[in-house]
């Protein structure tokens, strides 16, 4: 299995957004969309992806922060690979992608999220060396109150 780890171009953006959808299920697609379009506007954003041949299947955004607490940092955001690739090492061999590929930016931590229910995900943060340092509360301020 040849991999391939690189950035996503801005203009195909759009790529990412089945596999996005598989961790969405909350957000309506219109919405899920223009959030993608949305996000590749930002300086400190980037989307890198695992390909299998020309195949995307794996996903990551990557937030640039410099923080008090730790200096300039990253936090890969809305991690997936394809359910038909899992169990396969691929998210560990991503993550030291990430984790080189961030460090010649000149991070110095790796910082992330990942939903509670998410048990799965977290086994394999805390066997890829991440420890819980706090808690990551949300608050929705738009009318409806909904969270997608």
């Amino acid at each position: 299995m040849q991999l391939q780890f690189k950035t996503i171009p801005k203009e195909a953006i759009l790529d990412i957004f089945p596999l996005l959808q598989i961790l969405n299920t909350k957000t309506p697609p219109d919405i899920l969309k223009q959030r993608i379009l949305d996000m590749v506007t930002y300086e400190n954003y980037e989307c890198v992806g695992v390909f299998l041949e020309e195949k995307l299947i794996g996903v990551s955004g990557l937030w640039y922060n410099v923080r008090h607490y730790i200096g300039k940092s990253v936090e890969p955001d809305h991690v997936i690979i394809d359910p038909d690739y899992r169990g396969k090492d691929i998210g560990k061999k991503f993550f030291a992608w990430i984790d080189t590929y961030t460090a010649e930016k000149g991070c110095e931590a790796v910082e992330l999220n990942t939903y509670t229910g998410n048990t799965k995900s977290h086994k394999f943060y805390y066997n890829e060396g991440f420890e819980i340092y706090g808690f990551h509360f949300v608050k929705v301020t738009r009318k409806d109150k909904n969270f997608y």
